[in-house]
């Protein structure tokens, strides 16, 4: 949980009080402290105050509320401000709840408890990445498919994973799985804002919606992400020779490249996308695609709803594909 406040006397009776209830706190007291914070932390809730230093509590709650990998995370507001019209404010800038100055420490955790329990309830997240589960990726889908919305389906996954996995073990692998995390979300926020969405479906797959005319951008800054940040994984003698040695159950050696990632992208761009399960087809098609180039790399769908020829193209035909640099 992340305590945010300019009044040092404050937060620490915010954080004494939390803590005693057995939550774990962090404080920040400035607006940029608790939105990079909060980016780092991704906590369960954020207690704003309103009027901070650099950013206010508003202006901090909007970003969160714009950025895929916190639009979930409850977002309580604490003002001495008790004008209709300024929990209003905080209300429609997307704060859950509002808490007036000063206010009875029974009162602040009970309203804490209650948030967390809608937010919980509400949300589907995966315990390690903090991202939306397979449960609410399948329901994004399906909205923007009612709605007839324009949009752009990326399948993401890790090539070679499980043998960097059975090599360095389970805890390293973890810190692999929130690195893909971190590059996706830094790469939607970067180039596809505006009611983007990421999930996390489960161990190395994540699915990230975006408009398409983002996706070859985000696609692009995922791969180089990748490639950029993945070494610093692995033991340096092993970054060197670019392959990690993995002994089977035989006792036979085998070599096996650095971890990479790839990309396979279903869009409305060409042609409509009539359901869920089809738009999952396209971009499991199109990540198979991807997987078929050496390293990082991506591929899109690009298709016409009636081929030229009249025929259902090959797999992989009419499919736009890249990677990292290109």
């Amino acid at each position: 949980m992340l305590v945010a406040d300019d009044d040092e006397d404050i937060a620490r009776f915010v954080e004494v009080n939390l803590r005693l209830e057995g939550f774990e706190v962090a404080v920040a007291n400035n607006g940029e402290q608790a939105l990079q914070a909060a980016y780092d932390m991704l906590p369960d809730l954020v207690l704003l105050d309103v009027m901070m230093p650099r950013l206010d509590g508003y202006e901090v709650c909007e970003r969160l509320r714009s950025d895929p990998r916190t639009r979930h995370m409850s977002v309580v507001m604490l003002t001495a401000k008790s004008l209709s019209a300024d929990k209003v404010v905080g209300l429609t800038r997307g704060a859950d709840d509002y808490i007036i100055k000063p206010f009875d420490p029974l009162e602040l955790v009970a309203r804490v408890k209650s948030a967390l329990r809608r937010s919980r309830e509400m949300r589907d997240l995966n315990p390690l990445t903090k991202l939306p589960g397979n449960v609410q990726v399948q329901e994004e889908v399906i909205a923007r498919v009612d709605a007839q919305a324009e949009f752009a389906l990326m399948y993401v996954d890790l090539d070679n994973f499980k043998s960097f996995n059975d090599h360095y073990g389970f805890l390293r692998g973890d810190e692999v799985i929130k690195l893909l995390a971190r590059c996706i979300g830094e790469s939607v926020r970067n180039h596809g804002r505006d009611g983007a969405f990421v999930g996390h479906v489960g161990g190395d797959d994540f699915v990230a919606i975006v408009a398409p005319p983002a996706c070859e951008g985000v696609a692009k800054d995922i791969c180089e992400c990748w490639d950029r940040s993945i070494i610093e994984l692995y033991d340096p003698l092993d970054v060197e020779r670019g392959y990690i040695v993995v002994a089977d159950r035989r006792s036979e050696i085998h070599h096996f490249p650095l971890v990479s990632v790839s990309v396979g992208i279903a869009t409305t761009e060409q042609r409509p996308i009539s359901s869920h399960w089809e738009a999952s087809e396209i971009a499991t098609e199109m990540k198979q695609v991807a997987k078929k180039d050496h390293g990082s790399s991506y591929a899109i769908d690009r298709r016409r709803a009636t081929p030229v020829d009249g025929e259902e193209p090959r797999e992989g035909e009419a499919a736009q594909t890249g990677v990292a640099g290109s």
